[in-house]
């Protein structure tokens, strides 16, 4: 796919917006799935208000997330999943938001929401704007 010089800076801002989401749902997603859960309660004091499996399954599929966001578009192997991986992680923040809404905790939910508009913006753009060509 040939890009005009436009194409090539938005290209290059979606992959950065991509690495910088890769980085927060991987760090996030390791310490969820893997983590002590004592250390988890002490560091993330809303892990105590859910059962530990959900936990865990969150960390999971952040952590899938991740991998979704950079491994099929760098291969270029299913890239379509680039996209849909960037949709479950948007869906992730906005469910996120609502649960710290009902428990309280309204000052996390801009910086979520934010997550979420990078990760819907990611979408969108490789959905639509600049699709990563399979192999």
């Amino acid at each position: 796919m040939h890009l005009n010089p436009s194409n090539k800076l938005l290209n290059v801002t979606f992959w950065i917006a991509q690495l910088f989401l890769a980085l927060i749902f991987g760090s996030s997603g390791i310490l969820k799935a893997t983590g002590a859960f004592a250390d988890l309660h002490s560091k993330l004091p809303w892990t105590t208000a859910v059962p530990d499996l959900v936990v865990r399954f969150i960390g999971t599929c952040e952590l899938l997330g991740a991998i979704g966001l950079i491994l099929p578009a760098l291969t270029r192997v299913k890239p379509q999943l680039t996209p849909w991986a960037a949709t479950g992680l948007a869906t992730i923040m906005i469910l996120a938001s609502g649960f710290h809404l009902t428990r309280g905790e309204g000052a996390y939910v801009p910086s979520l929401l934010g997550v979420a508009l990078i990760a819907a913006a990611v979408a969108w753009g490789r959905f639509k704007r600049i699709p990563i060509a399979p192999r």
